[in-house]
């Protein structure tokens, strides 16, 4: 087979010479492969195996403390036309970024392993699936590319069949032996202080360099899914997007298919595994973080979660917040900055009322309830394959995907933004993606907190132009029937009253908005008109059990027109960054939503 597939191999062969590995191993996704790996991890402290019986085949690591989340001021776009990158995006002349690449690879896997991992971005023989292979010089991301991909050497017989392929190349950028051959101590966890995720997008490239951890390294994730992804999505007439995917079932039956985006840690993994409160209603999960969506022959959304896993955020999650999370990582599950418990198992922040009188801090330090140090750090995660979730669809590996019914568009807003909205149409569902704010979390580097705009959840995973990006939204509704476009809403379960505390209780409860999102979908309700679109009747929206006061609902609600002025204000600033890029009919349709806030504010 290997013989045959002579253009990955020539790309092996051609980064091992620079790369100058110890040993190549083709990796064919394998149990044993896997437990081998693990075995291996263990041996250098890596990682740890947990308690057997408590946590019965999973395993904690811990990172170097620089070394914990994506790191987007280091992440470049290298296209031949610094226009094509776009403001949002950190771009660099492809060449250029080339040559500086090559001198730090030059010797870096030196002392190691090259491990060459064929996956597959989606079901291996669905037509929504797309292809690729990386290199890396780390287990811990082999072993991480298996639970997050389908690694299998049938991808190798794809790519030598003629399917497309994207070559990741990745580095902790830690020799063990250096160009004098004098030989270098090894560390738990091997990166390096310079570090760059470099995408190619006119060559579909991927070149990361210096971390071991998350989207840095575990190359089939933003890197390939979104950020590449969206690009081969614009040429291709389709759509890659950070977006969960649920199946969603009424009390009468009857099942609808919801997307919904939302940035980093800020809910996305909770309503993808939803318990919900309202009886009869059931939630069941396809994708925590990204879908791949493409019209059918009917002319109809389809999509796909082209993972294979969850990596999500550890804490916060409670039996409260995510009990069918707590399920699916209560075994074989790799955990990475957590603390670890006195008995063998973890713990994070939010994970329990009481906390353990002593642990094992992500640090590695002894820990109590008064230690001025967090037990788990803030981005601490587990990986964990999909099939582990106890509400896991049947569909959620149908290689066809699932008819997408409506979307959903939210941020962590503690102002303005409202519990929920309908868009008028498409194009101002567009809009509602392209305004989308939230406030800092730990997830990305910056100040917590702080807010950011962050259109479509995918100002890091953009690989192109924003605004183009905009207007292939634009272009993907102006080619399909109105008739079968899903419907756009906007959620916002976040905002605050003025004593700065929640106003709606969320997690299990959002089922409720869910509730009157299907209603609307059905035309069983009618709608409010205001400035921003359609919002809910109050007595359309179920709150039986719910200790929460009229007020607050009509709190949760209001739409303010002189803040929401200041909001299109902000959002005009926004959208002349691009220029004459900016999509005219995203500009009529902000003008338009400021139209109707000063004609609202006059009455």
């Amino acid at each position: 087979m290997l013989k045959t597939n002579m253009s990955v191999i020539g790309w092996v062969q051609e980064v091992a010479l620079l790369t100058k590995p110890d040993r190549i191993i083709w990796c064919d996704g394998s149990s044993a492969e896997m437990n081998a790996l693990l075995d291996q991890l263990v041996q250098t402290g890596t990682i740890t195996k947990l308690d057997e019986k408590l946590r019965p085949n999973s395993y904690l690591a811990r990172t170097n403390p620089t070394d914990v989340a994506r790191v987007e001021s280091r992440t470049f776009i290298c296209s031949a036309n610094e226009a094509d990158a776009g403001p949002t995006n950190n771009w660099s002349d492809p060449g250029e970024m080339k040559t500086k690449l090559k001198r730090l690879f030059d010797g870096s896997m030196r002392g190691r392993t090259m491990y060459v991992v064929p996956f597959s971005m989606g079901p291996i023989d669905s037509k929504l699936a797309r292809y690729g292979v990386e290199i890396t010089d780390s287990p811990y991301v082999v072993v991480s590319m298996h639970r997050m991909t389908r690694v299998s050497s049938a991808v190798l017989d794809k790519i030598t069949a003629g399917a497309n392929w994207v070559p990741a190349l990745h580095s902790v950028g830690a020799p063990l032996v250096t160009t004098s051959e004098k030989q270098l101590q090894d560390t738990s966890w091997p990166c390096n202080d310079e570090k760059y995720i470099a995408h190619f997008p006119d060559t579909s490239e991927i070149w990361s360099f210096g971390s071991g951890y998350g989207g840095n390294a575990l190359l089939g994730k933003k890197c390939m899914a979104l950020r590449i992804g969206s690009v081969l999505a614009n040429k291709e007439g389709w759509l890659a997007e950070h977006m969960l995917l649920i199946a969603l079932t009424s009390p009468l039956g009857k099942k609808y298919h919801i997307l919904a985006a939302f940035p980093s840690a800020c809910g996305k993994t909770n309503m993808a595994m939803m318990n919900p409160t309202l009886a009869g209603w059931k939630v069941e999960t396809l994708g925590d973080d990204i879908a791949w969506i493409a019209p059918d022959s009917s002319g109809k959304l389809r999509a796909i979660n082209p993972e294979a896993g969850f990596f999500g955020v550890a804490p916060g999650t409670s039996v409260k917040t995510n009990a069918h999370a707590l399920h699916t990582i209560a075994a074989n599950t790799i955990f990475t900055n957590v603390a670890l418990t006195d008995e063998g198992d973890v713990w994070w922040e939010g994970m329990t009322k009481t906390k353990p009188e002593h642990l094992i801090n992500w640090l590695g330090h002894d820990w109590t309830p008064d230690s001025n140090e967090d037990a788990a750090h803030p981005n601490a995660r587990f990986t964990v394959d999909a099939t582990e979730c106890p509400v896991l669809s049947n569909d959620w590996d149908h290689p066809e995907g699932v008819a997408v019914d409506a979307i959903i568009f939210g941020g962590r807003r503690t102002t303005n933004v409202p519990l929920v909205a309908e868009s008028r149409s498409w194009a101002h569902g567009v809009l509602y993606g392209a305004m989308l704010s939230s406030e800092q979390t730990a997830a990305a580097e910056g100040t917590v907190g702080s807010l950011r705009r962050d259109p479509f959840a995918m100002l890091p995973f953009c690989g192109y132009n924003m605004a183009d990006y905009w207007q292939h939204w634009l272009d993907v509704g102006a080619s399909l029937k109105a008739s079968s476009l899903p419907k756009i809403f906007q959620v916002n379960w976040f905002k605050k009253d003025s004593a700065g505390e929640f106003l709606w209780p969320g997690f299990g409860d959002n089922i409720r908005v869910l509730d009157w999102v299907v209603n609307r979908l059905e035309d069983k309700v009618q709608a409010a008109d205001s400035p921003i679109g359609w919002l809910p009747e109050l007595y359309d929206l179920q709150t039986k059990g719910l200790e929460i006061t009229e007020s607050a609902m009509q709190e949760l609600v209001a739409v303010d027109p002189n803040r929401w002025l200041t909001e299109v204000s902000l959002t005009e600033d926004f959208f002349e960054t691009f220029g004459t890029k900016l999509p005219a009919q995203l500009s009529q349709e902000l003008a338009e939503v400021k139209s109707r806030l000063e004609h609202n504010r006059a009455v």
